[in-house]
């Protein structure tokens, strides 16, 4: 299936070609003629799956076949993220895609100055991405008007909730034309009870999509366990970077404060980092990830406000330098590499405390991870696991390729980067 088959117009087809695209990802392909056809979609994608193309394509379409009379532009259609780094990802994608079609939009979110954000709202915008807080502040000013929204995008629903912004979200719908008078798209990497609650709420008899089991991870990614001394993670983690000369990590921490330690340990270690997190304002955010996408920063320390909207093209690798309270946000994590059909590779830190983490991690995955520990960064002495031996581990599969050596002088695992599968996929 071509881009060309899905109904698309010319212009879009032509931003489409013009970024290198020919062929649509799965859930692009079943979500964009339904939602063409003016139908609810509740979808459900891995992350880098291609979810934000899925809505902004036919949404571009859609606006443009319906144009406005007179000079008056509301707001038609918004778009709701968690976090600021999503709400500009959206952003770029309707300004690449709709390069060509008389539409106008903008991206509003926090942390940065709202007055710029009014002048634009007043020259008037076609399409708001937007996160919630900000987006109630315009509301209480009285600096946006949502009474036209024809089509409402919730992407990362999920995380959203994950986040405490159901009671934002609840604000919102009250001043948003009814359900049966817009078009409404719930894009969720993972489907929870909570999530299905939403959508019965928000959505009007919605089509269903769903490419992949739920809560599950990218086949492309490789995903292994190091079992380490608590005390130790760090230099384990200066050793792989340096042994293998890594050039572009993600690695997340849980707290705000351990991604600063972590971003300045590693730079007394002479490797390039920059923390991410919700306590930097928007610029140092902005900066730190434009180092990182650039080469100038090697190591990109986060907390999970970046599991959801880093798009980094063929990032190679992703360590949990500490697994996540919660094990969806595993998931999220680990989907930052692997994408679009590029390999990549996921390693986790684990010590003796995260066990359970761990143990809810593989519960969720439905599956046990493999576990291996590192010459010279031994766990606790009362941590049972059992080491590499002979290429393979202890349930007989192969390791991959070129990996840290283990107890035994055995090698696997990739230190190279992500190679692409041929095909050219929209983000």
């Amino acid at each position: 299936m071509s881009f060309t088959t899905l109904g698309l117009s010319a212009d879009i087809l032509r931003a489409i070609g013009e970024q290198g695209y020919t062929e649509p990802t799965p859930v692009q392909s079943k979500a964009i003629p339904i939602v063409l056809q003016g139908n609810d979609v509740l979808a459900g994608a891995q992350t880098g799956t291609g979810k934000t193309a899925g809505f902004t394509l036919p949404l571009l379409q859609r606006l443009t076949e319906k144009p406005l009379n007179g000079n008056r532009r509301p707001v038609r259609a918004l778009v709701l993220t968690p976090t600021r780094e999503l709400a500009a990802q959206v952003g770029d994608s309707v300004q690449t895609y709709g390069r060509h079609l008389p539409l106008q939009s903008a991206v509003i979110f926090g942390g940065v100055k709202i007055n710029p954000q009014i002048a634009k709202l007043r020259r008037g915008v076609d399409i708001l991405v937007a996160t919630p807080g900000r987006l109630l502040d315009h509301v209480s000013q009285k600096t946006v008007d949502l009474s036209q929204i024809e089509i409402l995008v919730l992407d990362e629903a999920d995380r959203m909730l994950d986040m405490g912004f159901i009671h934002d979200i609840r604000k919102i719908m009250a001043i948003l034309p009814d359900k049966n008078q817009r078009q409404t798209l719930l894009f969720s990497a993972t489907f929870s009870n909570e999530i299905k609650q939403l959508a019965n709420r928000l959505l009007n008899n919605p089509e269903l999509i769903e490419v992949a089991r739920q809560n599950t991870t990218a086949e492309t990614i490789a995903q292994r366990i190091h079992l380490v001394d608590k005390n130790r993670k760090r230099e384990l983690l200066s050793h792989m970077i340096g042994a293998h000369n890594w050039r572009q990590v993600l690695v997340f921490t849980r707290t705000k404060h351990g991604a600063n330690r972590l971003a300045d340990q590693l730079g007394k270690d002479g490797l390039t980092a920059a923390a991410i997190h919700g306590n930097k304002s928007q610029g140092a955010r902005t900066r730190a990830l434009a180092d990182f996408k650039s080469g100038k920063v090697r190591i990109l320390v986060a907390t999970d406000i970046a599991a959801r909207g880093l798009d980094i093209d063929q990032l190679p690798h992703v360590v949990n330098f500490e697994l996540p309270n919660v094990p969806e946000d595993y998931v999220h994590r680990i989907g930052r590499t692997g994408r679009a059909g590029n390999e990549g590779e996921a390693v986790s830190l684990v010590c003796v405390d995260e066990h359970k983490l761990l143990r809810d991690i593989e519960r969720l995955l439905k599956r046990e991870l493999p576990k291996e520990i590192i010459e010279g960064y031994e766990p606790d002495p009362s941590i049972k696991a059992e080491p590499i031996q002979n290429g393979r581990n202890n349930r007989g599969r192969s390791q991959p390729r070129n990996q840290n050596r283990s107890r035994n002088g055995n090698s696997g695992g990739r230190s190279g980067n992500a190679r692409g599968n041929g095909q050219n996929r929209a983000a």
